[in-house]
Formats: C-alpha cells, sequence, structure tokens
C-alpha cells in the first residue's frame, strides 16, 4: 500500500502510547512536497502522536532550536537537490548538534540503500522509502519512541543516583515522636502531603528539617517518583543554572556532555530545597520563574522544557530580616510558603529525648558491629535536662562518641561530655534550660512545664495534678507557653 492510499487506513492506536496531552509522543516531520505533509499529519494524529509539520531544513532547525520531540521524520532531498540525498545528510548532522539524543528517521523516494546507510552513519536511527507502507512506518516511529523514552529514563536514572549516592540518606520511618507537639506535627504533615501545596520547614540547625521533608514526600501521592534534596548553600552563584536546570554538552569549557538539573531529576516527584536562604539574589528570579511557570531551559538551550514538582524547602534564617535587608525576594518567599512548618527544637520535646538516645544507641552498636550500651540514671537526667542547642545532630554525635569514651556498657554523664553544672538543680527543682538567677519567671515556668510533661509521659491530668494547677489553668499555661 502506498503513501498515498493508505493514509486513512489507520488501525487501532498502539498500546504504549498514552492519550493524553502531556504524554503524547510528538513527530516533527519535514518534507517539501505538501501533500507528503498532509498524508503523514492525518496518519499520526489518527495514533495519537502530536505532529509538527515544515517544509524546509532551514525551518526544522528553527523549530529543533526551541523544543524537543520524541522522533523526527525526515525527508533527504528538498528542492536544492531532489536526488541526491546530500542535502537530507548535511540537515542530518545539523539536527544532532542541536539534539543528540532524538531519533531521527530519514525517508527518500530515488535514493538508493547506500544513501539511507549512510544516513545512519550520520546519526539517523532508521530509514524509509518512500511509497512507504503505513504498518512498516507505524513501527519504526513506536520503537523509536520507545527506545527514546527507555534511554531518556536510563540517562536521568544514572544522573539520579550519582546524585543520591553524594547525600546522606534519610531513613523517615524511623522518626521518633513520643511527645505530643511531634505527634500533632506528624499529624499535620501527613494531612498537607495529600496536597500540592508548597511547603517551607522553618526551625533550628539540627532540628531534622531535610527528615521531615523525606516524611512529607513518602506520605503524598508523589512517593513513587524521586525525592531531589539540594543543600542551596553548598551552590555557588555561576553554577546555580547548570545545577538546577541542566545544561547541554558545549554550553560552556566543562560541559563535555549533557547533564539533568535537579528540576529534571525531581519531575513528577518533590524537590526539597535545604537552606533556600542562602540563594543569591542574584539567581531567585530564576528560580521564582520556574515555580510561577513551571518551565525552565537548559544552559546553552533555547528549548523550553516543562517540569511538572512539588516544592519543598527549609530554612534556619529569618527570611523576614533577610527580606528586610534586601536580600531576598518578598514574592519569592510568597512562593515558597504557602505552609510554614515550625519544627521545634528538641529542648522543646523533651519527651522524645530518651527514645532518640535508644535509637542512636541501637544505630550505632549495629553499624559498629558493637554490644549495646545503657545509661545510668544520672546520664539519663543529664540528656533531658540538657539545653541542647545543637538540637538532634547534637544528640546523635554526643551518643556516638560516648559508645567509644565509655569503659563500660554503662554510659555515664562524663562519657556523654556534661558536667554537672549543665544539668543542675536548684531548690530541687529541674533547672536544664534556665537559669534561676537571671531568667526571668516566664521562661522558668514554660520550663518546669515542660519538664513534668516528660516525667509523665505528657498525661495531662498528672502533669497538672504535680503542679497544683487546675484543668483550665493548665491549658492555659500550655497555650501561653505554645505547648
Amino acid at each position: 500500500m502506498d503513501n498515498m492510499t493508505s493514509a486513512t487506513a489507520s488501525s487501532t492506536p498502539p498500546a504504549t502510547l498514552s492519550t493524553t496531552h502531556s504524554t503524547m509522543p510528538s513527530i516533527l516531520i519535514a518534507d517539501d512536497d505538501p501533500r507528503i505533509l498532509t498524508t503523514l499529519k492525518l496518519l499520526l494524529k489518527s495514533q495519537n502522536y502530536q505532529v509538527v509539520a515544515v517544509s524546509s531544513p532551514a525551518e526544522l532547525l528553527t523549530v529543533l532550536a526551541r523544543r524537543s520531540f520524541s522522533v523526527a521524520l525526515i525527508d533527504l532531498n528538498y528542492q536544492d537537490d531532489t536526488t541526491s540525498g546530500k542535502e537530507g545528510l548535511a540537515l542530518v548532522a545539523k539536527m544532532r548538534v542541536l539534539d543528540e539524543h532524538m531519533p531521527i528517521v530519514v525517508m527518500t523516494g530515488y535514493s538508493s540503500v547506500d544513501i539511507a546507510v549512510e544516513a545512519m552513519k550520520q546519526g539517523a536511527a532508521d530509514f524509509v522509502q518512500k511509497p512507504w507502507k503505513n504498518e512498516r512506518l507505524l513501527s519504526i516511529l513506536q520503537a523509536q519512541c520507545h527506545i527514546q523514552r527507555i534511554a531518556k529514563a536510563g540517562q536521568k536514572l544514572a544522573q539520579e543516583n550519582a546524585l543520591l549516592k553524594s547525600q546522606s540518606s534519610t531513613d523517615c520511618q524511623n522518626i521518633v515522636a513520643q511527645s505530643a507537639v511531634m505527634k500533632q506535627l506528624l499529624s499535620q504533615l501527613a494531612k498537607l502531603a495529600k496536597s500540592d501545596m508548597n511547603i517551607l520547614f522553618t526551625g533550628e540547625n539540627g532540628t531534622g528539617k531535610s527528615m521531615f521533608a523525606g516524611y512529607l514526600h513518602q506520605c503524598s501521592q508523589r512517593h513513587k517518583q524521586s525525592l531531589i534534596s539540594v543543600n542551596m548553600g553548598a551552590i555557588t552563584d555561576n553554577l546555580f543554572e547548570s545545577e538546577m536546570f541542566g545544561h547541554v554538552k558545549g554550553a560552556f569549557t566543562d560541559a563535555k556532555e549533557t547533564r539533568i538539573g535537579r528540576f529534571e531529576l525531581a519531575e513528577g516527584g518533590t524537590i526539597f530545597l535545604d537552606e533556600i536562604a542562602n540563594i543569591p539574589l542574584s539567581q531567585q528570579a530564576k528560580l521564582l520563574r520556574v515555580l510561577e511557570e513551571k518551565q525552565f531551559e537548559k544552559v546553552g538551550s533555547a528549548k523550553t522544557q516543562q517540569v511538572d514538582v512539588r516544592l519543598v524547602s527549609a530554612t534556619n534564617a529569618s527570611l523576614a530580616e533577610l527580606i528586610a535587608q534586601g536580600k531576598f525576594r518578598q514574592d519569592l518567599l510568597y512562593r515558597i510558603n504557602t505552609i510554614e512548618i515550625h519544627i521545634p527544637p528538641l529542648r522543646d520535646r523533651v519527651a522524645d529525648i530518651l527514645p532518640l538516645t535508644q535509637y542512636f544507641l541501637s544505630l550505632f552498636a549495629t553499624k559498629y558491629g558493637l554490644e549495646s550500651h545503657q545509661l545510668t540514671d544520672e546520664a539519663a537526667a543529664g540528656l533531658k535536662h540538657y539545653h541542647w542547642p545543637g538540637n538532634i545532630r547534637e544528640l546523635s554525635h554526643m551518643i556516638e562518641r560516648a559508645i567509644f569514651l565509655s569503659q563500660q556498657q554503662l554510659i555515664t554523664l562524663g562519657d556523654l561530655g556534661l558536667s554537672p553544672t549543665q544539668t543542675a538543680k536548684v531548690a530541687g527543682i529541674d533547672s536544664g534550660g534556665f537559669d534561676s538567677k537571671s531568667d526571668t519567671l516566664e521562661v522558668i515556668e514554660r520550663q518546669i512545664i515542660v519538664d513534668r510533661l516528660a516525667r509523665f509521659d505528657n498525661s495531662g491530668h498528672e502533669t497538672a495534678e504535680s503542679l497544683g494547677l487546675s484543668r483550665s489553668s493548665y491549658y492555659r499555661r500550655l497555650e501561653k507557653h505554645n505547648l
């Protein structure tokens, strides 16, 4: 069946082709015969392909410079030379410069097999002869679309694996949350995970913001896709665009191969921007654009790419102060903090300190092949009443160090590196975290309530009773101190 009589004889669309616009394979056709273009457009659109048709090599190169396609289907002969195929061979070489991965299928009505072989040496993936058979043409295009998807997925996977290997892994299943405030926080995150809203985590260094970003992702509908974490403090100004959006081969001196950026790696999943306050002001507009328009260009490319990611970010800085100082864009803040979640410091979740300690004792015993250690009563009390300026990160390092400093299976206060003055008791009341000689009554009252909550395992009734407070007075104080 030739190309003119078979166009309307379309069969059932290939099973591997999606009928949704966002996932439909796209075909770029080039031929100087308008009848051929019309025939191919009718055939391919009936098979659920997106089709862009051009009639000259110059027009093809212009279109290809601006967007990507699943496959290109091009004639080898145009008006300048209608028999030799040389114009088409030159076009294949130029197309390879613009897109080194896109499959190219060539077609000609006058060439021999030798010309087709030469086209494949130049970078073409396959060929068809005019008049073509629809079944063969569709089979070739379907196969090349499939190969292109596999190749792109493989490239993405390779770079994603390299990225993940360079990052410390976070096991969000090991979140310890015994305190009331943390149980409430996890419940809130599980609910927010069902949405696609941008989330901003705030809190001190070492509170586990990246771990909660992982928890949010795992609870979301995007959990089957990637969570890509980026430490914005480690990306220099001149590498920002390349790291975040990728670059094409030859875009700059060291660009020896095409690189996929972090946003593209996170396609369909979540991108976590840690220490977002460290983004240079000069680059914030570029981040704002991708968040607003859901599109970007690789460095060195004019092609605009669409991206579907959920943004989660974190900072320990005051973004309001940075905005006042002219170091952070207010419109960017509005984009990243649809919901702001504050992660409380460890000193405000005393009920979690000993369970976290037990977790780290078990973790490091397994890691180093050691017998499990235990805490003396004094050491346990010391941990509960220490102020924890470094939060969970400090606790982790302290336990790891103590395991090797202890002379036996019992870890003492000295093994932890804590002195009695750091965990002193004043007038029979635990003063961990406050100075009874200088702190205000409000600070002291808050710490006493925190300590009692920990002592009675967050039992409101027992805590209120031990403090001599009525139920209403107790809850008023919880609200007053944000506990």
